[in-house]
């Protein structure tokens, strides 16, 4: 399984923004949005919780290095792993001030205790079942006491978000987990709550529609969600 998404993911490294963006042409709307929305929700969550701009982070899962280029202003301790070698040789390019590595899918390259904070957007569902629970075991292990780690995921009780799933063509593999599903894995796992909300019942940046957006964090029609889990000081 974890030879086959590589592959995939190398395949469509390049591609990647594009293929977002046909599976969800039928909301009028570019990925772009969404990244940012989710980029401000990221950085938002760090401030509450003390994460300093010097703060070591990571991101599980980084992609083409999307949320680096977006962070890297405020942040200056960024590193990203991914299965795809390819990914990572276009996320250095796109974010040169940021550490990147390829891992197995497995076990993650960093030694135990070495962030301060890490994130996975729209990665979960890409690890196969059994391994779920080794996935939030190993990014309780690479944090800090008290080290943030936060999810952002699709939520499969909003029927657009699971359409727009079953067209985007590097998510065939896709097994969807609900926020209770990854609120109860990450306790399990030994992290302490710190936050659950539904995001993107409306896609805004900013202004207005992201002032209601937050609002909206308790409702369940929302495209995504984000938990947020603390490893014990």
């Amino acid at each position: 399984m974890a030879e086959t998404q590589t592959a995939e993911f190398d395949q469509f490294a390049s591609g990647y923004q594009a293929a977002v963006n046909q599976s969800i042409a039928f909301s009028g709307l570019k990925v772009e949005t969404f990244v940012a929305a989710k980029a401000r929700y990221l950085a938002e969550l760090f401030v509450r919780e003390g994460i300093g701009a010097d703060a070591p982070i990571l991101d599980i899962g980084c992609g083409v290095g999307t949320y680096e280029a977006l962070l890297g202003g405020r942040y200056s301790r960024l590193s990203g792993i991914d299965i795809s070698s390819e990914s990572i040789r276009l996320a250095q390019e796109k974010a040169s001030g940021a550490c990147f590595a390829a891992y197995d899918g497995v076990r993650i390259p960093h030694a135990d205790a070495s962030f301060a904070a890490a994130f996975a957007i729209c990665v979960w569902h890409h690890v196969p079942v059994p391994a779920w629970q080794g996935f939030v075991a190993e990014a309780l292990r690479v944090l800090k006491p008290g080290g943030v780690f936060a999810v952002f995921e699709h939520n499969p009780w909003n029927p657009l978000t699971r359409w727009a799933v079953e067209r985007c063509v590097f998510d065939k593999d896709a097994v969807l987990l609900s926020m209770p599903t990854a609120r109860r894995l990450m306790r399990q796992g030994g992290f302490e709550p710190v936050e659950a909300r539904f995001i993107l019942s409306l896609p805004a940046v900013d202004g207005l529609g992201a002032r209601l957006d937050r609002a909206l964090g308790f409702a369940p029609s929302g495209a995504q969600y984000c938990v947020a889990g603390r490893r014990p000081r």
